[in-house]
């Protein structure tokens, strides 16, 4: 059974509780907690949507992606650096990221699509890369 990474970075304290109930032996015995940072465990966030459920403007940015643009933005195409850890990890410059317009937002907004060097591995975002939803396109 894998222990969720939140109660794994609890290992210290729950620790000291159980040293605690257990009379406190078990605490001196035991070698120090890692630190925080290296207990934190890297999982594939990526959820799937429906082509078909996307909105439209993810259409269009996938139909310019497909033409090979124009883009609207000057960002549009260059690396994704998955600094979030939340696709799976490949080589730099493996992802490329595009901007889905958002209605009524004086910038890009928060909407892209990431594409992957294998043909239709593409990922949607709403949320600026908070999650990841990978594109079915057979749907």
């Amino acid at each position: 059974m894998r222990t969720p990474p939140r109660l794994a970075a609890l290992g210290g304290i729950a620790a000291l509780v159980s040293s605690l109930f257990l009379g406190g032996a078990a605490a001196s015995a035991s070698a120090a907690p890692a630190p925080v940072a290296a207990r934190v465990v890297s999982v594939a966030a990526v959820g799937d949507v429906c082509y078909g459920d996307l909105p439209s403007q993810a259409h269009d940015t996938q139909d310019l992606i497909d033409q090979g643009g124009p883009f609207p933005y000057k960002q549009d195409g260059e690396v994704f650096r998955n600094d979030e850890h939340l696709l799976p990890s490949q080589s730099n410059g493996y992802y490329h990221e595009y901007t889905v317009v958002t209605p009524g937002s004086s910038d890009r907004g928060a909407r892209r699509i990431i594409t992957g060097q294998k043909n239709d591995e593409e990922y949607y975002t709403s949320d600026h890369y908070a999650s990841f939803d990978a594109i079915d396109f057979s749907c």
